[in-house]
């Protein structure tokens, strides 16, 4: 007997309505607390590896008004900590948003109130119109400056959770004798996690941070993006995880699980798409191609019965070379019931 490579499950969080589905036919995710409290209790009980929680501050609109409503992702997971035992807790900052000395702080506050199981997403900022509607967009700011400035804010944040004193003089930020007391629980310090895909945001996640999100169109570039950053990674002399998103439709039957999920396509809310795709940077010109293309789901989905969606989850992970999946579900609560029982246990086992 060999034993198969040990994976890392995790959630994502429904933060924001709507979650990962953008469709009017899906079961109701309101984006509030209830709901994510519930999804996070579960997952640790099921024996997930870590929650996330994304940073969104403005939706896409359409009929759904797919992510107009959401919960603020570090002060969630600070009330999710005591209502959990085990699972690691990934809240998202905004380097554009928060001074690195307060980023530190609140990062360590969590990781005391959850015991050491704090994470942290660095997102450096890729949606114009979230942070312009609040002041927070510098128009001389471009692509890569924004990825610099994440560098010089996360360079202070390490520093600040493990010396006694920061001082620094950057193009962004300047540290004076900054202090930071006390330092964080965790070993050797919380989990840092990125999703830049661009070069320079691909970069800056793999020199930076412990794990990077991987994408794609298609399994062949999903590899792609999984062996470019751990080779990445091993010339900087450094390891990385690589992990990718993952909705899973699910039903008693396989023929059960498709009917849910075309009808879960023929209800997208195609103006929300077009909006998010904007959003994203798509070119006029090909937003309704893009459109088209992208339908209701926001990922990679595995659709059929459990045993179905256990063999797709498991070549997924095999071929593209991934360290670990963050799952979503439409019904969160009772996806995680069914991912605990019928499908986690299957990852889990020794193989021949």
């Amino acid at each position: 007997m060999t034993a198969r490579k040990k994976h890392e499950f995790g959630v994502f969080l429904p933060v924001a309505n709507g979650g990962w589905i953008i469709s009017n036919a899906t079961p109701p995710l309101d984006g509030l607390w209830k709901q994510n409290l519930a999804a996070a209790v579960t997952a640790d009980r099921v024996g997930l590896d870590f929650v996330m929680s994304m940073g969104k501050w403005r939706g896409f609109g359409g009929v759904t008004d797919h992510w107009g409503v959401q919960m603020e992702s570090l002060t969630l997971m600070a009330g999710i900590a005591p209502a959990t035992r085990r699972v690691k807790l990934w809240a998202t900052l905004h380097p554009l948003l928060q001074n690195p000395a307060v980023a530190a702080k609140m990062i360590t506050t969590l990781d005391h109130l959850s015991g050491g199981r704090a994470g942290l997403n660095i997102v450096s900022g890729a949606y114009k119109a979230e942070f312009d509607q609040m002041g927070a967009w510098d128009d001389a700011l471009g692509h890569d400056d924004r990825y610099e400035l994440a560098e010089e804010w996360t360079t202070i944040l390490k520093r600040l959770w493990s010396e006694p004193s920061v001082t620094y003089d950057g193009r962004f930020f300047q540290m004076k004798d900054c202090r930071s007391e006390p330092k964080p629980l965790s070993r050797p310090r919380p989990d840092l996690i990125s999703a830049g895909m661009s070069q320079r945001g691909f970069d800056f996640a793999v020199r930076q941070t412990d794990a990077c999100f991987i994408g794609g169109r298609t399994q062949e570039e999903r590899r792609d993006s999984s062996r470019r950053g751990k080779a990445a990674a091993a010339g900087y002399g450094k390891t990385i995880k690589t992990y990718a998103m993952c909705t899973l439709v699910y039903a008693e039957t396989d023929a059960k699980a498709e009917a849910l999920a075309e009808r879960y396509g023929e209800g997208v809310d195609m103006g929300a798409v077009i909006e998010m795709l904007k959003n994203w940077g798509a070119p006029p010109e090909k937003l309704a191609e893009y459109a088209r293309e992208q339908g209701a789901f926001m990922t990679q989905t595995a659709v059929g019965s459990p045993a179905t969606c256990r063999d797709l989850i498991r070549h997924f992970l095999d071929d593209c070379e991934l360290d670990g999946l963050m799952l979503i579900f439409p019904d969160y609560v009772e996806g995680l019931e069914m991912f605990g029982a019928d499908i986690l246990p299957g990852l889990d086992a020794r193989a021949a």
